[in-house]
């Protein structure tokens, strides 16, 4: 393997940040368990957290979720309803599977944080008591709960932020302590990461984050325009969530909300290569196979628990990652962040950046992407490279 091919990627990055696609990155490829790749571009250095956004679903809520499940504590076919009953999606009957899946009819997105800070709208004071951070939480979970389903249940796989609030507060339950400390006790300290949400009742000291947003709340994300009214803004501080939806419940929820660096993310999709090879640190093989499987129930879909895969339509992972059994697991971040695990060739990408900072309307990154994960499949120069046709 020559050097210049995965030079490459880091002129890349930096050529990224030149044209503003996103001010700043980090990028780590590990090819069998090895590091072939790390990179940073823009104002950052390898410990600058990010915030990882949806990649929380998998980092921490999937895990979090494996390692009840393998204590015995919650499993696919627990009910909704036993720790929201009476809401709709208790009553339709769905388990904790249907929102690991994305089946439960639950619309992908509400915003609930209109309601939070129309009501009480003292929470934007960096002085808000946290009595009162804590009551908006708990009135935010119970909004989420009421929610109506978009679809029935199991009939359509619809990507749903609002499950992934439920699923949150439900491991939560069953864990019997607060998500952001199951978090840190059963999946950042056993697999070393510095990975950790930014509550805002407890804010971190240091410094060490990629900037996003600078208003509470934010501009609405492309597509979501008229969605709520007006509402006060406020200048953002520093390393607070950028979901809006995830900062009105203090800055930890199953959605989104965790902030870590490429290296981080990087250990978490080598640890799922290792589940598969029977490293329980997480959970036993056989629970990492069933929750890697393409949901059983909805032909079609690309999600397992919590997980995505590529799509036949040219996905973010480009034309190779996952193009071959058993494919590739992965998920993306609103905030510009990517995992994606292609479990035949032990290959594990994780692009990390902060393009919101450029206002949410960047969207180059959705080009961008495909590309550099293809360039690191080339570089390396893994296997003969045909494009999997797209159909």
């Amino acid at each position: 393997m020559s050097s210049h091919p995965i030079a490459q990627l880091q002129e890349v990055l930096d050529e990224a940040v030149t044209l503003g696609i996103f001010p700043a990155a980090q990028a780590v490829v590990l090819h069998r368990g090895v590091q072939v790749f790390g990179g940073v571009a823009g104002p950052v250095t390898g410990e600058t957290r990010f915030d990882l956004a949806s990649v929380t679903k998998v980092l921490c809520t999937t895990a979090l979720f494996l390692r009840l499940w393998t204590q015995g504590k919650v499993g696919p076919e627990t009910p909704v309803a036993r720790f929201f009953p009476g809401s709709p999606v208790g009553d339709a009957g769905a388990t904790v599977a249907d929102l690991l899946y994305h089946r439960s009819g639950l619309p992908p997105f509400v915003p609930f944080f209109a309601e939070a800070l129309t009501s009480t709208p003292e929470i934007l004071e960096p002085a808000c008591p946290a009595a009162t951070r804590a009551r908006v939480r708990e009135e935010v979970l119970q909004a989420a709960a009421r929610t109506p389903l978009l679809n029935p249940w199991r009939t359509h796989t619809a990507y749903s932020d609002v499950g992934f609030i439920l699923l949150g507060d439900i491991l939560s339950r069953v864990g019997e302590a607060p998500l952001d400390v199951l978090f840190s006790r059963l999946v950042a300290e056993p697999l070393g990461l510095s990975a950790r949400f930014h509550r805002l009742t407890d804010f971190p000291s240091d410094g060490l984050v990629a900037p996003t947003g600078a208003t509470r709340p934010r501009e609405p994300a492309p597509g979501q325009e008229g969605l709520w009214g007006a509402l006060p803004t406020r200048p953002s501080v520093p390393g607070e969530v950028d979901d809006d939806n995830a900062w009105v419940l203090d800055g930890v929820s199953g959605h989104a909300g965790v902030f870590g660096t490429a290296v981080d993310v990087a250990r978490f999709g080598q640890a799922i290569l290792a589940g598969c090879a029977g490293d329980a640190a997480l959970a036993p093989g056989p629970l990492w196979y069933r929750a890697l499987a393409s949901d059983p129930l909805l032909a079609g879909s690309t999600r397992s628990m919590g997980f995505d895969s590529p799509s036949k339509a040219l996905s973010s992972a480009g034309h190779f990652i996952g193009d071959t059994p058993p494919g590739a697991v992965g998920h993306l971040g609103f905030t510009g962040t990517s995992l994606w695990v292609d479990l035949r060739r032990s290959l594990v990408v994780v692009l990390v950046t902060n393009r919101v900072a450029n206002g949410r309307q960047e969207t180059r990154i959705r080009d961008f992407r495909p590309v550099f994960h293809d360039l690191i499949v080339q570089a390396l120069d893994l296997d003969d490279l045909t494009p999997k046709a797209h159909g």
